[in-house]
């Protein structure tokens, strides 16, 4: 899937999956980031080495807490078992988190499992080089369970 519009739109239903599990557990969710921009401005700051393209897609509140999520849909790597998050991405989270601390940031990959920025300098190691940077690798293993770190549905909770 190498069309940037074919991978935007799988993006999108994740991120849309996410939102409606976070609902299910009682959070209050908006939609947030790059993905919310007119196309305008989307363009012109794909352009940019800014951390501002990294920005969390969705952020949520549920009494008094509130959490930033930044959906992560084409991963792991079938053939490793491995979370591949660019060097990039990871230095936005980590700058994210310090600027506005001390709301979490989570990564939800595809499976709906989750880490955090500091779990991936923890766990990851750096692997491959592409053209377009570096990676951190981490075992799909280590990550956690969305119901573990957001909570049960409200359903299985009321049965």
């Amino acid at each position: 899937m190498t069309d940037w519009h074919a991978r935007k739109k799988v993006g999108d239903q994740h991120e849309h999956r996410v939102a409606r599990e976070l609902e299910d557990r009682g959070w209050t969710v908006q939609f947030c980031g790059q993905g919310t921009y007119p196309a305008a401005i989307q363009q012109a700051l794909s352009r940019t080495d800014s951390h501002l393209r990294q920005f969390p897609d969705l952020i949520a509140a549920r009494g008094t807490d509130v959490i930033t999520i930044d959906a992560k849909t084409r991963m792991p790597s079938l053939r490793t078992g491995r979370y591949a998050i660019s060097r990039k991405c990871l230095n936005a989270g980590l700058q994210f988190l310090g600027t506005y601390a001390p709301i979490p940031l989570y990564y939800v990959f595809g499976q709906m499992s989750v880490l955090t920025p500091a779990e991936i300098m923890h766990y990851g190691s750096t692997g491959f080089r592409s053209p377009d940077g570096s990676y951190y690798l981490v075992n799909s293993h280590l990550a956690h369970r969305f119901d573990d770190v957001f909570g049960a549905p409200a359903s299985l909770m009321t049965a």
